[in-house]
């Protein structure tokens, strides 16, 4: 089976998900993505053509990725498993000293709004219960993605969440 898996911001391609992803056996398209140099737009663009070429049987999506994910599978019409999804980019980033132009404060703006109309039920998000950097998973994540496995004790990265049996179970 093929996975597109969308590392996080300052995250890298050969993350937990992929580890994870690739100790179950899974083919994995992991591409590496600098969300500082290329506009929100132009990233997305991107995915889809990567996702175009590749066919994936699902796609993994991690923070930041984890938005583009929803992008991705909803185009594509395929699942998708979002670990601590950034779903607020434009609150989270600033945060995290990304530097939000308004240019791509309109573009996270209007991507959010596109993923608040999607219908998720092919998506499913693993949300770390003490997420240090996302504080609205219950007010925004499980809004939307209604099909969300929390793990008590788990943190923002995937380090701290058992990626590889959530995988296993999730993906079929």
């Amino acid at each position: 089976m093929k996975i597109l898996n969308i590392h996080g911001y300052k995250g890298s391609a050969e993350n937990s998900a992929c580890l994870a992803l690739k100790k179950l056996g899974f083919d994995v398209i992991a591409p590496q993505i600098d969300y500082d140099s290329e506009n929100p737009d132009i990233i997305l663009t991107n995915l889809k053509d990567i996702a175009v070429k590749s066919e994936p049987d699902y796609i993994v999506g991690t923070s930041l990725g984890g938005f583009f994910a929803m992008l991705v599978a909803e185009y594509m019409n395929i699942p998708a498993v979002l670990v601590n999804p950034c779903l607020k980019p434009q609150i989270t980033l600033p945060e995290l000293d990304y530097k939000l132009n308004k240019l791509r404060k309109q573009e996270f703006e209007s991507f959010a709004d596109m993923i608040k109309k999607m219908n998720c039920n092919n998506m499913t998000a693993v949300i770390g219960g003490e997420d240090d950097v996302i504080d609205y998973h219950e007010t925004v994540t499980k809004k939307i993605i209604s099909n969300c496995i929390v793990i008590p004790e788990g943190k923002h990265s995937g380090a701290t969440l058992p990626l590889k049996e959530l995988f296993g179970e999730i993906i079929k």
